[in-house]
This record gives structure tokens, C-alpha cells and sequence, in this order.
């Protein structure tokens, strides 16, 4: 039987576990098994440039912390090896760079598991979908870019009206 002291740390660690999962926008699970320590750490690095926290708990944690936050759907999930990967700003980042690490090092025994967004519960095919979208900063490059190119030929057009009266007159 553990110790009095052992359980308020568990329990400590499962309400700071809580707490990061109620504050995250968006966060995904991961089996991390069979990579080497090398894949880890460049995936390591590519999560904290994103600013995606990303941290190997044990399934137990994660089971109650889960449950605290109202996302009990996910708790199925929870076996093997599992590492989970959160973000508090960007919904997409942590399956697109999962998803993307998958792809890249055609590792079989490194899967997504699932993951969330808000209250949403998404399964491995979810995550994968997720996975695909590029970034918000893409996105918006994206509409900038579909509203930049009626504007300019909107402008030519004024333009070659201005020139041609302008050449009318003289």
C-alpha cells in the first residue's frame, strides 16, 4: 500500500496533468515506441519550436487526468507506451507534427493514438486527418494570397481604363 505522502504527489501530479490538459487547445497521443534517440530528440526540437509541450506519462496519470477534464472518450487509448504532445495556442501542431514525424520515419511501432481539440475526441484516422492542415499562419498566407490576385487585376484593369482616356485626350 503506498504512502500517504506517495498518493498527494500522484494526486498533485494528476491535477497539474489536469490543468494542462483543460488550458491546451488541442493535444495528441502517441505509442512512442522503436524510435531511437536521435528521432526523438529532432522531435523533440521540432515541438519546442512550435511551442508544443511533448512528455512521455504514465497511462494511469493520464486515465484520471483525462477523466478530471471531461474528455473520457481518449481514456480507451491508454495502453503501451504513451506519450502525449500539447499546445495552448496552435489546434493543429501537435498532429501536424506527429502526423508528419509518422510519414517521415515510416517507423511502424511509432503510431498516433488520438487526440483532441477543445472537447472533440479524435481517433488515429482523426489525428491523421488533422495532420494534414497546414499551419494557421499557412492558412492565412493562403487567403492573402486568393484576395490579393482579384485586387491587382482590379487595379491593371483601372489602370489601362486611366491610361487609355488619358491618351484619348491628348
Amino acid at each position: 500500500m503506498p504512502s500517504e505522502k506517495t498518493l498527494l504527489a500522484k494526486q498533485e501530479k494528476v491535477n497539474e496533468l489536469t490543468e494542462l490538459i483543460k488550458n491546451s487547445a488541442a493535444g495528441v497521443l502517441v505509442s512512442y515506441e522503436g524510435i531511437t534517440v536521435e528521432e526523438d530528440t529532432k522531435l523533440r526540437k521540432e515541438m519546442r519550436e512550435a511551442g508544443v509541450k511533448y512528455f512521455v506519462e504514465k497511462n494511469t496519470m493520464l486515465r484520471f487526468a483525462f477523466k478530471n477534464a471531461g474528455l473520457d472518450d481518449i481514456t480507451n487509448v491508454l495502453e503501451g507506451t504513451t506519450a502525449i504532445a500539447i499546445s495552448n495556442d496552435d489546434q493543429t501542431a501537435p498532429a501536424r507534427i506527429l502526423g508528419k514525424f509518422v510519414e517521415d520515419t515510416k517507423n511502424e511501432k511509432f503510431k498516433l493514438k488520438a487526440g483532441y481539440i477543445g472537447t472533440e475526441v479524435y481517433d488515429e484516422a482523426g489525428v491523421t486527418a488533422l495532420s494534414k492542415i497546414p499551419s494557421r499562419d499557412t492558412l492565412l498566407a493562403m487567403l492573402v494570397g486568393s484576395l490579393q490576385g482579384p485586387m491587382q487585376k482590379l487595379a491593371a484593369t483601372l489602370q489601362a481604363l486611366a491610361d487609355k482616356e488619358g491618351g484619348d485626350a491628348a
